[in-house]
């Protein structure tokens, strides 16, 4: 069953050169206890669409939903982070200077309101289950941690409400290449011993295919393919999931695959008409600079991709196909 869903959702962030379409009427469902991959380019809207399912940053148009229905209004919100929690990207920045170790962590729980006795027992809890031990950290100001402890204690601080789900947004990525894999390691033995769903958003292909239950792909704001990560991996049917494998090198599918890709991420407030990747796309063809794909059904198993090669109506010959 779905944990959240996104029900075309858009986000719009005002920039000098207009208004970014940074998340573009975004409909998806994260199920419980999976791992969902969401990968793409930096700039694309990965994080975004993270900070918008928990209203972070304000949604444009489009809903989220949990347990089928609609978060709406501050107390639903509340709700929703009561059993969401967040993980961000930079460790150095997250946790406040100024608080010992056991405020930080025991500050959702204020939040949230919830009784002072359990405080103490739920906070070594969460401090035990990412590895540092209470006697040794509790006490402990963040400069006197390194970045794999003072990233665990960001993760016990989202672990302390004991949510469902856990978003983690390029968790590693700011960490020394040494200690990654630890962090990634206490992400998911967290999995199976709370039964948690994760959701990462990464723009690290190899380290998606090697975590992930599910990929969404994005690309300037829209997810372009969805499906199981082998299959997106392996057979994968948009051709800007084909670029990004090409890319990467993720075992026995970079190999198979040739298609690099061209071209930069155009700007979130100028996207192209039509299929927004047809001017990088070497599988383009007539129709693509003037129909906008929806995601559709594929040839791949219970996979999707917003790509006309897929589109029964406007399916091209091979003479159609420009190749760059």
């Amino acid at each position: 069953t779905a944990l959240m869903e996104a029900r075309d959702l858009s986000v719009h962030i005002r920039a000098h050169r207009g208004v970014a379409r940074a998340v573009d009427g975004i409909s998806f469902e994260w199920r419980r206890g999976e791992i969902l991959g969401v990968v793409g380019e930096s700039g694309c809207g990965k994080s975004t669409l993270a900070r918008a399912l928990l209203g972070l940053v304000p949604a444009a148009a489009g809903a989220v939903a949990r347990d089928g229905g609609p978060v709406d209004g501050k107390a639903a919100l509340r709700d929703l982070r009561r059993h969401v929690q967040m993980i961000f990207q930079d460790p150095y920045q997250t946790l406040n200077p100024r608080q010992r170790v056991s405020t930080i962590v025991a500050e959702p729980l204020r939040v949230q309101g919830v009784p002072g006795a359990e405080h103490d027992e739920r906070v070594r809890r969460a401090m035990g289950d990412v590895g540092l031990e209470p006697e040794r950290f509790l006490d402990r100001y963040p400069h006197q941690l390194s970045g794999g402890q003072r990233q665990r204690v960001a993760i016990a601080a989202a672990l302390v409400l004991e949510p469902e789900g856990l978003i983690c947004d390029e968790p590693v990525s700011m960490l020394d290449v040494s200690v990654r894999a630890q962090i990634l390691q206490v992400l998911i033995e967290l999995r199976q011993r709370r039964d948690l769903a994760l959701m990462f958003i990464t723009h690290d292909l190899s380290l998606a295919w090697s975590l992930c239950d599910r990929l969404a792909v994005m690309y300037l704001g829209r997810i372009v393919e969805e499906g199981s990560a082998v299959d997106v991996i392996e057979r994968p049917q948009h051709p800007y999931t084909r670029a990004l494998v090409a890319a990467v090198p993720v075992p026995s599918a970079g190999a198979r695959i040739r298609e690099p890709l061209s071209g930069e991420l155009p700007d979130a407030t100028n996207i192209p008409s039509g299929c927004r990747f047809h001017p990088r796309c070497p599988r383009r063809f007539e129709p693509c600079d003037r129909v906008d794909p929806p995601l559709l059904t594929t040839p791949g198993p219970g996979q999707l991709a917003a790509c006309l090669l897929h589109d029964p109506a406007h399916a091209p010959t091979e003479a159609d196909v420009a190749r760059d």
